[in-house]
């Protein structure tokens, strides 16, 4: 697989490291450690939104990769050159050139369209959940213009495995359907968003580029920071089991409109106090409340840092050793090592549990959305998934106390099911598979 020896010229769309949000930049991780496994002489570009260009360092296999990060902009600023706007106008007066040469000369003058116009392959990931209009149609065209961009210039694009929907208005469903009939494969990362893409396009000659493929960020792998700065950390492990909490600042706080946005039938704070009594009272284990989403409070509402940290400070001094915090930054891959530090692991956020359950630690989901629950189903964790919407607290402690009583036989499973998991997703970009792959489809011509 990582013989090949080519340049393979790699332009993803909808993702980026530049966010605090430890699931976007592990789907970001996990996509660029696909590409290089398949060929690591790969020049990846992200196409993204932003003010200025620049490069990121992307360590693999002991030695630093560079990607180019290429920024468009999002705006009413039509005179920018990189305006999204723009950058379609110019495309579609390229289309209408008749002359190659022509073509090309006017694709070479503007980087952005030559970015796209050099790519051996263009893939889409929308971050994973944003290729919907449940955001709103703004967020809607925000992840779908650049797509549209790619399709003008030509550009078969690749679905990377995402979730898609709901598309509730009309002009919503009509552009998906454009983009997906234009998307040489389109993987789902859920089994339901398969047979939801098929009945969108209702077209039984393409549905076999329809497939379901696994969350990449399963194959990040975790780092040890410079720095753990946790109070009492020599005594986090002594004698007893750690059991890991993530809890999702956007949760606590209700949802973004701060009225239990989620429909949850029970209290979300109520349930994270009785979990903590719990794991040290009942389970006589050590607890340490993991941040997946980092920010301060002012600048990040929905960040799992502020909340965490707010937690423990209110806990450290009734369980004196026995519940911990790690303070300080870390990114995805820091984080995930602390993860892997536990025994056993309870996540409100998707990709939490995902660094959980891909180093084989027993995880209870506290899932509360179509995406959430299917990422875990793939993964055989349905007997444990936790839903606030329709589980009262009495009933999801009865669920989490099941899967501590079966911590092992589930660890057991897992140690099967994840090395599986992390080869299919390594085989994502790779050339020669018994199964069909997009990039013969994209190179075809």
């Amino acid at each position: 697989m990582e013989g090949a020896k080519e340049i393979m010229n790699v332009c993803i769309l909808g993702i980026t490291f530049d966010t605090g949000n430890m699931g976007v930049s592990a789907l970001a991780e996990g996509i660029v450690q696909s590409i290089l496994k398949c060929n690591p002489n790969s020049d990846i570009t992200f196409l993204n939104y932003g003010i200025n260009n620049g490069e990121i360092d992307f360590d693999y296999n002991d030695k630093q990769i560079r990607i180019t990060k290429a920024n468009m902009r999002f705006s009413k600023k039509i005179y920018l050159n990189n305006n999204i706007a723009r950058l379609m106008l110019l495309a579609l007066l390229v289309r209408l050139i008749p002359i190659k040469k022509y073509k090309e000369r006017l694709v070479n003058r503007n980087y952005y369209l030559s970015v796209i116009n050099k790519a051996d392959i263009v893939a889409s990931i929308a971050g994973g959940d944003s290729f919907s209009d449940i955001y709103g149609v703004g967020r809607f065209y925000y992840v779908t213009l650049p797509q549209i961009l790619c399709i003008i210039l030509g550009k078969d694009i690749v679905q990377l495995p995402q979730t898609y929907g709901p598309f509730n208005k009309t002009i919503t469903k009509i552009i998906t359907k454009f983009i997906l009939k234009n998307s040489c494969a389109i993987y789902s990362r859920d089994y339901q968003g398969v047979q939801q893409i098929k009945e969108l396009l209702n077209n039984k000659n393409i549905e076999s580029k329809v497939m379901f493929s696994y969350d990449v960020g399963f194959i990040v792998e975790p780092k040890h920071p410079n720095k753990i700065d946790i109070d009492n950390l020599s005594t986090m492990k002594e004698e007893k089991e750690l059991v890991g909490l993530n809890v999702s600042g956007l949760l606590y706080m209700g949802g973004y409109s701060r009225q239990n946005m989620f429909k949850f039938i029970i209290d979300y704070k109520e349930l994270i106090k009785i979990l903590i009594e719990t794991i040290i009272d009942k389970w006589k284990a050590n607890v340490i409340l993991v941040p997946h989403v980092f920010g301060e409070a002012n600048l990040n509402l929905e960040s799992d840092e502020a909340i965490c940290g707010q937690i423990y400070e209110s806990y450290k001094g009734i369980y004196d050793k026995k519940i911990f915090y790690p303070k300080g930054k870390y990114n995805h891959r820091e984080i995930k090592y602390i993860i892997g530090k536990c025994d056993f692991f309870l996540g409100s956020r998707m990709h939490a549990c995902i660094a959980a359950i891909s180093q084989n630690i027993p995880t209870v989901p506290i899932a509360y959305s179509k995406k959430f629950i299917g990422v875990m189903e793939t993964v055989g964790m349905n007997p444990y998934i936790a839903d606030p919407r329709v589980m009262k607290i009495d009933k999801i402690l009865q669920v989490v106390e099941t899967a501590w009583k079966k911590k092992e036989e589930i660890r057991g499973k897992l140690e099967i099911i994840i090395p599986q998991v992390k080869e299919e997703v390594c085989k994502l970009f790779a050339k020669k598979t018994s199964e069909p792959n997009f990039i013969q489809n994209i190179t075809r011509n």
